[in-house]
Formats: structure tokens, C-alpha cells, sequence
């Protein structure tokens, strides 16, 4: 997410580490520097005139203290014009009843982040939540949302005929909107933006009377989300964007444009394909990744998900393979360690070690597929793993001996670890993931 951006202005930046003065001259360049970069991350150009007028307007005869150098210094002021352009963070964690229609075009992920948020809501905020799909368009749109709302135990509504319209569905769930705090409508994208499109959503407002209309926006988009952004919110003055696929090579320049062009809060932000796999927006936290200030607010929420009595079950039994594929299934939960690593402050500068094979978010999948290629005896027992047994293991799971040999290495490198850590029984969750 945003690692283009990313790169770019913390190289910019840098080099003003290098200058050890900060004059005129410099502000003047950098400033240029930076317009180029957004520019070049797909950012539309009001929004870049905007941003770099003032940020030049706070650079202008900023003092330079002592205890400050001046890469701080822009550094500081890049943050704040970030948080400032992005907005408060404004989420609905205090969303107690209402109702939310669901907006966007076909293939911008909209039916799988209507189940995202349901899920958000129903576990995280403890609502009763009721999804509804009012896509009548697009073939198995319905049964879409209803397998990821029965595959996550979330009410789903079906109490309408096959020749029902949109409207037809909404106006029946509306008989038993009592029963729930929260209903989020799935409406029928289309592959452009078109009248038709338009009057049924108005029409459904008009219906529905929803507490919050929320676009779905592709990260990826670039340009396109500013054109998206703007016919929406003139048709149906939106309350908040959600931005999918934000897990992917984005430029990040949608984020900015969207939010600029459509004047709404970006309330949520999707970061892989995975039901949990998304998040309420932090205008603080997103500026944090950008300039590599880490998210150290988003690390702790992440060891605060796992499994914290299974990880101290691991701890306080003998500490064998099978201990080893639970510590290995909590890591893939919270996104491996390349994962927690790109939230810790001065990653950017790692980038390339990060990038490395050892840090590869498919190993604890593939230390994974070889565990569970043993017998449960040999799990227990990992002292039995002779040559023979580990060639047929590796033949087992398609990986190679090498590859078992470096699980075994791994494990006896982490059973040291637990050793010297279990002296008073008491480990954290944090203890066990720096191994």
C-alpha cells in the first residue's frame, strides 16, 4: 500500500538529511520533487496544487530549532498535510442502528466488502447485522453474499420472489428492520457509470432512507476513482468511501483524489481477500505508512487478535512440531513477519532485506504443508525425523528435503528460545512472534 509514494518521498526527503541547512532554495525543490512524485502516484492535479501550496505555506520561514534537523522538519510537515488531506478519523465504531447502502461499480469488490463489514460490525462491535442483496443483475450476485454470510454465521435476507425488483426486496426487508441494529444493502454495479444506474440508486435512497451511502472505490483505479467518485456523490451525496485491493501495487494517488473530489471521510480500508481483512480508516495511521513512521497502534491491535490461549497452551506443554503448528497458524493470522515488520517504524530503509526469500510470506504456508505431512507421532516426537522419514515427508507435500531440514533447524532454534523464556511460565503473545 502506497509503496511507490512511499519510496519516492522518503528519498526526496532524505536528501535534505544530506543538505544540513534548510533555505529557500531547498523548500523550493523539494516542494517540486514532492509534486512530481504525487503527480506520478496517480494523484489528480487539483489535489497536488492543493497539498504542495500548503505545504509550502508551512515550510515558508519555518525556524529551524536546535534539538530539530530539517529532515525532521519536512518530514513533520508532510505528516501533517497528509493527516490534514486525508481527513479525521471518523469510523463508525460507535455506529449503534441504521442502515447502510452499499454503492459502486461491477468489479470493485463491493458484494465481498458488504460481507467484510458485516462481519466488522457483528464481531468487533457486537450489532446484530442483516445483509441484503439488491442485485438482481448480475447472475449468482445473490448467492454470492448469501455463501459469505452463512460461511460467517451472519443473517442474510431471502424472504423475497425470483421476479422481485431491487426496490421490491428493499421495501420487504424494511418489514423486519426491528429485529436488527444494522441492515447493509448490497446494490447492482455496472461496468460504467449510466442514468439507469443512477435513478435506481435514488430510488432505493428514496426507499431505504439509509443512515450512511458509502462508495466502494479500487485502489488500483488511478484516475478513474476521481471521475467515480464525483457522479456518485452528485447523484447521491455520499457519507463515506471504502477502498478495496489496498494490499496490492497501488500507486495510492485514488485514496487522495477520491477523498479531495468527493469531500467524505474514507471510513474503511480492505487489505486482502480474507473476511477480516479490513479496516477502519486512521488518516494518522495511513500517514505513519507512508513516510515509514511505522503504525504501532495497528501492530498491538494485531497481537491482540490472536489466540492468546492457544498460544499459552503452546507454552505450557512441551514445546514439539505440534506446538510448532500453532505458533505457525497464529503468525499466518496477524500476515507473517513480513507483515508485522511493514508496520514497525524505519522498515522503508530495510525494504530490500524485507524483500528477501527468508522473509517470504508463503514460508510459514509451506512449514505448514511439511508439519502436517508427519505422522502425529513423529509431531511429537521430532527426534525420529531420520533421513528416510524426511524425504518421504518432503515427497508428501511437494517440498523439498532442503526445505524440511530448514523446518527442523527453524524449530530447534525456537525450542531454545521457548526454553529460556519459560523460566516463570508467563509469555507473551509479542515474546513469541520475535522468536
Amino acid at each position: 500500500m502506497f509503496s511507490n509514494l512511499s519510496d519516492k518521498l522518503l528519498s526526496i526527503i532524505r536528501k535534505i538529511g544530506r543538505r544540513g541547512i534548510l533555505t529557500e532554495g531547498i523548500v523550493n525543490s523539494t516542494i517540486e520533487e514532492i509534486r512530481i512524485s504525487l503527480l506520478d502516484a496517480d494523484v489528480a492535479l487539483p489535489v497536488v496544487k492543493d497539498f504542495t501550496a500548503k505545504l509550502k505555506e508551512k515550510l515558508a520561514g519555518q525556524k529551524i530549532l536546535n534539538s530539530i534537523t530539517p529532515e525532521q522538519t519536512v518530514l513533520k510537515a508532510v505528516y501533517d498535510e497528509f493527516v490534514a488531506f486525508l481527513g479525521r478519523s471518523d469510523n463508525d465504531s460507535s455506529f449503534r442502528r441504521g442502515k447502510i447502502l452499499m454503492l459502486g461499480l461491477q468489479g470493485t469488490g463491493k458484494t465481498t466488502t458488504s460481507a467484510k463489514l458485516a462481519n466488522l460490525f457483528q464481531n468487533k462491535f457486537k450489532r446484530k447485522v442483516l445483509l441484503v442483496s439488491l442485485d438482481t443483475y448480475r447472475p449468482a450476485a445473490i448467492e454470492q453474499l448469501k455463501v459469505l454470510a452463512n460461511n460467517n454465521s451472519i443473517d442474510f435476507f431471502d424472504d423475497f420472489l425470483p421476479g422481485d425488483t431491487p426496490i421490491d426486496i428493499a421495501k420487504k426487508s424494511l418489514s423486519i428492520q426491528d429485529k436488527y441494529d444494522i441492515i447493509i444493502y448490497d446494490t447492482a454495479g455496472r461496468l460504467h457509470i449510466d442514468e439507469s444506474m443512477m435513478d435506481e440508486v435514488i430510488s432505493l435512497k428514496r426507499v431505504i432512507q439509509p443512515n450512511e451511502l458509502l462508495l466502494v472505490v479500487d485502489g488500483m483505479m488511478g484516475q478513474d476513482a476521481v471521475n467515480m467518485a464525483r457522479s456518485f456523490n452528485d447523484a447521491t451525496k455520499l457519507t463515506g468511501l471504502i477502498f478495496t485491493r489496498m494490499d496490492g501495487d497501488s500507486k495510492g494517488g485514488a485514496v487522495l483524489s477520491a477523498k479531495y473530489v468527493a469531500n467524505c471521510q474514507i471510513k474503511y480500508i480492505c487489505t486482502g481477500e480474507k473476511i477480516s481483512d479490513i479496516e477502519e480508516f486512521d488518516p494518522k495511521r495511513i500517514a505513519s505508512r507512508i513516510l515509514d513512521r511505522g503504525d504501532m497502534p495497528g501492530l498491538m491491535e494485531k497481537t491482540r487478535s490472536l489466540d492468546q490461549a492457544s498460544l499459552q497452551k503452546t507454552v505450557d506443554n512441551k514445546f514439539d512440531l505440534e506446538s510448532m503448528e500453532a505458533y505457525l497458524e497464529q503468525l499466518i493470522k496477524i500476515g507473517g513477519l513480513h507483515g508485522l515488520m511493514k508496520l514497525m517504524p524505519g522498515m522503508g530503509k530495510l525494504k530490500a532485506q524485507l524483500d528477501r526469500p527468508a522473509f517470504s510470506e508463503k514460508i510459514p504456508f509451506r512449514q505448514l504443508a511439511i508439519i502436517r505431512a508427519m505422522t502425529k507421532e513423529e509431531r511429537r516426537n521430532p527426534q525420529m525425523l531420520n533421513a528416510s522419514r524426511r524425504r518421504r515427508i518432503a515427497k508428501g507435500c511437494a517440498q523439498e528435503v532442503v526445505d524440511v531440514n530448514r523446518l527442523i533447524k527453524d524449530f530447534e532454534m525456537l525450542k531454545r528460545v521457548m526454553s529460556k523464556k519459560l523460566a516463570n511460565k508467563k509469555v507473551s503473545a509479542m515474546d513469541l512472534l520475535r522468536r
